[in-house]
């Protein structure tokens, strides 16, 4: 439930009820809002709870979080989440594009792309260091030394990293390199990676499951933020559906309707998404028509010879090119890039 403070509140009466709530047996949560103050009161709900916080100091109402994911909800918070990686910003309204190789080939190849993608107007950079295969005599990425070559790439062009972590036991060395961990959708229901994740307090961008619902795709971001970790984004990055015309199908209503339902920042995922350079630039304008806070796209100089995901992967001149087109779709919905 939501204790709603007064807007004249004092802090006094703030903390009464931070105490009250403990005491009661559940896990405040206060969130400063421009005009008031909100205490989330989270654990199992009992008869007569409403009526015992109402009549605190300061409560102005109490209400129910009727969704099953408790901090991701907007009910719990209206003003929009922000999350911030050194100069890589998700939310408001600039659209962030986060762009790279789907794997770490070599240190050559991410410095010299990661000062290409810079000078196009990405403002994040994407890299496997740690890939997960279906096949397991595909490439399955460098690891450490992979994480290394991001973290060069970092310090040539101030790129923010972001790099996918995929056990629980890898977070602490993944999170030393890292500005962000990407949970990817085979892992969106690893529980156990997911409090990791949750606990290292680092920016988090979560991948929907290739066959998940939206409840359990917000569920999935509920375990992060359970963990005292709000910096969470949601990435839509395609469902497994009937269609054969693409790798995934891409359901670009996604975006709004987890604006509407959750106050956490929407990364769409075209490269995925669809499995095709040619469909990428195409949904990129849809997604920020759409709605979508940032862009995550493969990048490569030489596709046809990538380790992984060639077919999905665009060039740097396709980027720049997307880019400007982009730019022009960001304008017509007010946004800048």
């Amino acid at each position: 439930m939501i204790v709603v403070m007064k807007s004249d509140a004092t802090a006094e009466q703030t903390d009464h009820m931070v105490s009250q709530i403990t005491s009661l047996g559940l896990t405040p949560q206060v969130i400063k809002g421009t005009h008031q103050t909100v205490i989330a009161a989270l654990g199992e709900e009992r008869s007569g709870l409403t009526e015992v916080l109402e009549s605190g100091p300061g409560v102005e109402k109490v209400l129910p979080i009727m969704a099953p994911y408790k901090r991701a909800s907007s009910e719990l918070k209206s003003e929009r989440t922000v999350v911030r990686a050194l100069d890589l910003v998700i939310g408001g309204t600039r659209v962030a594009v986060i762009a790279g190789p789907c794997s770490v080939e070599s240190e050559e190849q991410i410095v010299g792309l990661a000062r290409q993608l810079k000078e196009l107007g990405a403002t994040g950079l994407r890299g496997g260091a740690f890939k997960p295969r279906t096949s397991p005599y595909s490439f399955q990425g460098h690891k450490e030394d992979g994480l290394k070559m991001l973290a060069t790439a970092r310090q040539e062009t101030g790129l923010a990293i972001v790099t996918e972590v995929m056990a629980p036991e890898h977070v602490p060395l993944v999170a030393k390199y890292a500005d962000v961990l990407q949970i990817g959708a085979r892992n969106m229901q690893n529980y156990q990676l997911l409090q990791a994740v949750g606990d290292s307090g680092k920016p988090t961008m979560l991948k929907r499951g290739m066959s998940a619902t939206i409840e359990e795709f917000l569920l999935a971001a509920e375990y992060i933020l359970d963990r005292g970790n709000p910096h969470v984004m949601l990435c839509e990055r395609g469902i497994r559906t009937y269609e054969e015309h693409t790798r995934f199908t891409l359901p670009l209503a996604t975006v709004p309707y987890l604006q509407e339902k959750s106050h956490l920042p929407v990364v769409v995922d075209p490269s995925h998404g669809t499995g095709k350079a040619r469909l990428v630039t195409p949904m990129c304008k849809a997604a920020i028509a759409a709605g979508a806070d940032a862009l995550i796209v493969e990048v490569h100089d030489d596709p046809e010879h990538a380790v992984s995901d060639g077919s999905q992967t665009i060039t740097p001149t396709s980027f720049g090119q997307m880019m400007a087109m982009c730019r022009r779709v960001a304008e017509a919905v007010d946004r800048t890039m």
